[in-house]
C-alpha cells in the first residue's frame, strides 16, 4: 500500500513538473481527492520539491532547476510570475523606471498595476506589490517575450505616468517633483508625447499641472 502511495505521489508531481506554475485544478485529472492533494503538496513544500508562489499556486523545484540550466531565464520567470500571481496586472512603477534608469534608487521589488484592489504578496523570490488603477487607465503596456514566457511590461512613459498618477495628491509644486529625483534626461521627445497622451486620457487638472512641471524640468 505504501509503495502504491509513493507511486501515486510521483505520478501527481510528474504531471505538473513541466509547468511554470500549477494549482489544484491542474492536478485533478490525475487525483480528485482534494484533501489528499493538500497533504501531499504540503509535504512536498517541506521537502523542497514544491515551491509555494502564493496560496493555491505552486511550482516545482525541478522546473526551476530546468530554467536555471537554460541560462539567464530565471529573472524573466520572476517577471512572468509577477503577472500571474494577481491578474490582471502588468509590471510598472519603480520596477520599470529602474530598468530604464529613470529613478536613482535600484529596486528589487516587483511593482505592478492592476484594476483590482491594491495587494501585497511575498514569496521565496521576492516582494510583489500591485497598485489599483481605474480600468480606462489600464493600458500602455507591451508584451515582451523571452523563451517560453510572455511578460506584460509598461512602456517607459506609462510607467512614469503610473508613478506620478499614484502620487498626484502629494505632488504640489516644482520642488515636490524635484524631490522624486527623476532622471528626466532619459525621456525622449516621443516618450514625452506618449506621457501627455495618458495625462489627457486621465483628464484631471492636477495631472496636467504635474505634466507641465515635468516638461519644464525636462527641457
Amino acid at each position: 500500500m505504501k509503495r502504491n502511495g509513493v507511486k501515486k505521489a510521483k505520478t501527481i508531481i510528474n504531471s505538473v513538473k513541466g509547468l511554470p506554475y500549477f494549482d489544484f485544478d491542474d492536478i485533478t485529472p490525475v487525483e480528485k481527492n482534494r484533501t489528499y492533494l493538500v497533504i501531499l503538496i504540503s509535504r512536498y513544500i517541506k521537502s523542497g520539491k514544491v515551491v509555494r508562489l502564493k496560496k493555491g499556486i505552486y511550482t516545482t523545484r525541478e522546473y526551476l532547476d530546468s530554467i536555471e540550466k537554460k541560462g539567464n531565464l530565471l529573472p524573466f520567470y520572476f517577471e512572468f510570475i509577477a503577472n500571474i500571481l494577481y491578474q490582471p496586472s502588468y509590471l510598472s512603477l519603480e520596477y520599470i523606471l529602474s530598468k530604464h534608469n529613470l529613478i536613482t534608487e535600484m529596486t528589487t521589488n516587483f511593482t505592478s498595476i492592476t484594476t483590482k484592489k491594491t495587494q501585497y504578496l511575498s514569496n521565496a523570490f521576492g516582494n510583489f506589490s500591485y497598485h489599483h488603477i481605474k480600468k480606462e487607465l489600464f493600458c500602455g503596456f507591451e508584451i515582451f517575450k523571452k523563451g517560453e514566457f510572455a511578460i506584460l511590461r509598461a512602456t517607459k512613459a506609462k510607467a512614469l505616468f503610473d508613478f506620478l498618477y499614484l502620487r498626484k495628491n502629494s505632488l504640489s509644486g516644482e520642488s515636490a517633483i524635484e524631490e522624486l529625483r527623476l532622471n528626466l534626461e532619459n525621456i525622449s521627445k516621443n516618450e514625452m508625447k506618449e506621457l501627455k497622451k495618458y495625462v489627457n486620457l486621465e483628464g484631471s487638472k492636477k495631472m496636467r499641472e504635474i505634466f507641465d512641471l515635468i516638461v519644464k524640468l525636462w527641457k
